[in-house]
């Protein structure tokens, strides 16, 4: 079974000229606006191969001219990727780690107990070091003595120690998606040294989700920029879709303390090496036809008229020759005759993805419709990560399926307990034990239940799993408010179906790994109901660390039944809404709300009572709850449709369908 499909769906193909030159002339027209040299590859494993490659390299040079190679190693997930490729490498005999020096660039807590488990020497020595012939007097790290009152001491004694053995060679570290490198973030400057830090809720959550623990300590010491600056060398990877943001701003942004990456401006000898996911936001990808002459396709057509739209200010239909010869796209109108052949082509393609029948409209013609209009009625299954998510994103199109007939399944990956606070659960079990006081029947069964539920919250310290009645009790709370959510769309609560599995269930913190147990649900179900339409979320930026593996757990199912008859006649749909949205020029069937459509899904969302003030990982920092940004971004989606000149709709909710034969 593929347990990755996630990490391969591909909006589009991106042309490899924009990456992959032919010659340096053309990387240089390509790179025009980009300060760092970075190294664009497919895929995060390509580029693992490639960053390991250029260490070894490195590793040999050194060695070759001063007898040793000093490296300064993060532990992101990026680098420990490439680390991962350096031990096959030494296993394949073609590099060693003799004569390597290698110095911790960070370490979590400092004065405090931290669970072994959350040291990122051990994550380096179980994932890389234990595993090469590099000597263990040759590993060195910040001193586990560390209290905060001799921490400044300790770190500047760690910097002189790197100074004695002649400085790092070269640092290898992940570029953050927040635009960190070690932990060094926001606010950090350049001069910034070997310091303690405290870390940022974000960060937080990242380190929870690699070392598969509810939290993580709240201060880290870090080499700082300066440290890194000083290197002779840097390589720094970011992978996935999440980091493009801090992957742009690093790349071809101002210098910033807001984005410390963005030093790496400064240094002489620094090579970024990304993914295609993570480089969709440079101008060679997102906007080539700046940089070269493109080669130009439906997807490209429409981001370009979108791009030129927004520069104008005016809508598609109204933008004219000038507006395209003034913005760099007059190769446009010498090949379609016109700019206004071009707007009547991408406005109509625009305009045929808004459809109010998401199930397809019967006994109408569907040709340049996104679903087609038979069989009628279709059999429809939506996949959920949490069991509100798919109401989050698509509430409005599951009860459009509803009135228009369909018989609507919705599939909760997982019962979300984590994300149900200790507060909320505490008030339903205060009232369900006064009820069944009341009425005479609380059981000494009940009793010992409860009891086990309220010493386990009066013993329960920050970091520590719920016990398994804890844990019931919350996915029980949310997964009832799921149902009243499905209720209120019309969907027969016969047709909810309850996964919960094992990668959840079986881990503390709903963080375990997928397996074949928990395709087979999916798998099962699938076959069961035999959809016409599957919908599953691609909100892969989900900090939280669920979407990803129930997006994954999801297209392993599908790609096992691929071939089956019933999947010939199937469409799959991706959707997003509550971490991200699709881009426009991705999106290939909007379903659009009026207001009294959009008051019905908030009313709709706010039946998961549990999420609307006291979820757990609320950030403070935001002033939107999750909800309120998921409707936030609906009515976006609809702004930008009618400042394109289209129909103007209260909100849309937006898809992208995913090809499942060619995965």
């Amino acid at each position: 079974m593929k347990f990755d499909l996630s990490s391969h769906i591909k909006l589009e193909q991106v042309s490899k000229r924009y990456y992959k030159p032919e010659s340096e002339v053309e990387l240089i027209s390509l790179t025009r606006y980009e300060k760092v040299p970075t190294k664009v590859m497919e895929t995060p494993i390509e580029g693992a191969v490639w960053a390991a490659q250029e260490v070894a390299c490195i590793i040999q040079e050194c060695v070759r001219e001063k007898g040793r190679c000093v490296l300064g190693l993060g532990a992101g997930r990026c680098a420990m990727d490439i680390y991962g490729e350096l031990v096959k490498m030494y296993f394949a005999d073609k590099v060693s780690f003799n004569n390597v020096v290698v110095f911790n660039m960070t370490e979590l807590g400092l004065g405090v107990p931290v669970d072994d488990g959350q040291s990122t020497l051990k994550r380096l020595s179980d994932g890389f070091l234990n595993k090469v012939d590099i000597f263990p007097e040759n590993i060195h790290t910040f001193s586990a003595e560390a209290t905060k009152e001799d921490v400044f001491k300790l770190c500047k004694a760690y910097e002189t120690e790197i100074d004695e053995y002649g400085g790092l060679d070269l640092v290898i570290c992940e570029l953050t998606k927040n635009g960190g490198l070690a932990f060094n973030e926001a606010g950090s400057t350049s001069m910034s040294s070997c310091r303690l830090v405290s870390l940022t809720g974000e960060t937080r959550t990242r380190i929870a989700d690699s070392y598969q623990c509810e939290q993580s300590p709240k201060t880290a010491v870090t080499l700082g920029i300066s440290n890194i600056l000083n290197a002779r060398r840097i390589i720094s990877a970011a992978w996935g879709e999440g980091s493009a943001k801090a992957v742009f701003n690093t790349i071809e942004g101002n210098i910033t303390d807001q984005y410390p990456a963005s030093f790496l401006q400064m240094h002489h000898d620094v090579q970024l090496v990304i993914d295609l996911d993570a480089a969709s936001t440079l101008t060679r990808i997102n906007y080539p036809w700046k940089v070269t002459s493109c080669e130009w396709n439906r997807t490209l057509l429409r981001r370009a008229l979108v791009w030129l739209s927004e520069q104008t200010g005016k809508p598609i239909l109204k933008l004219t020759n000038k507006d395209y010869n003034d913005y760099g796209l007059s190769e446009l109108v010498a090949v379609y005759g016109s700019g206004y052949n071009v707007n009547i082509q991408i406005f109509n393609d625009i305009q045929h993805t808004i459809t109010g029948w998401p199930g397809g409209k019967p006994n109408a013609d569907d040709t340049y419709r996104p679903e087609r209009a038979v069989p009628y009625p279709k059999r429809i299954l939506a996949f959920s990560p949490h069991p509100d998510d798919a109401i989050l994103a698509m509430g409005g199109t599951l009860r459009r399926l509803v009135e228009q007939g369909h018989e609507v399944h919705v599939a909760y990956v997982t019962s979300g307990d984590i994300m149900v606070s200790d507060e909320d659960m505490k008030r339903y079990v205060m009232v369900s034990k006064r009820v069944a006081l009341n009425n005479g029947y609380y059981s000494d069964q009940q009793r010992a239940v409860v009891e086990t539920i309220e010493e386990s919250l009066r013993n329960k310290m920050p970091g520590d799993a719920d016990v398994a009645e804890v844990r019931f009790c919350k996915g029980e709370i949310f997964v009832c408010e799921g149902i009243t959510s499905c209720r209120y769309l019309g969907i027969a609560e016969e047709n909810v179906h309850e996964l919960a599995l094992p990668f959840y269930v079986d881990s503390p913190f709903g963080k375990g790994r997928v397996t074949e147990a928990d395709v087979l649900p999916v798998k099962e179900l699938i076959e069961r109901i035999q959809p016409h339409q599957i919908f599953f979320a691609d909100d892969l930026n989900d900090p939280y660390g669920i979407h990803e593996p129930a997006a994954n757990v999801v297209l392993a199912a599908i790609d096992e039944l691929k071939d089956s008859q019933f999947m010939q006649d199937c469409r799959v749909w991706m959707y997003r809404g509550l971490w991200g949205e699709w881009d426009i020029d991705h999106i290939e069937m909007a379903v659009p709300m009026s207001p009294e459509e959009f008051q019905y899904k908030r009313d709709a969302i706010l039946k998961h009572q549990s999420q609307v003030h006291d979820a757990p990982f609320i950030d403070p920092e935001d002033e939107d709850l999750n909800w309120q940004r998921s409707l936030k971004r609906n009515q976006e989606t609809a702004e930008l449709y009618s400042r394109l000149g289209l129909a103007s709709y209260e909100a849309i909710e937006a898809f992208v369908q995913y090809n499942f034969h060619n995965a």
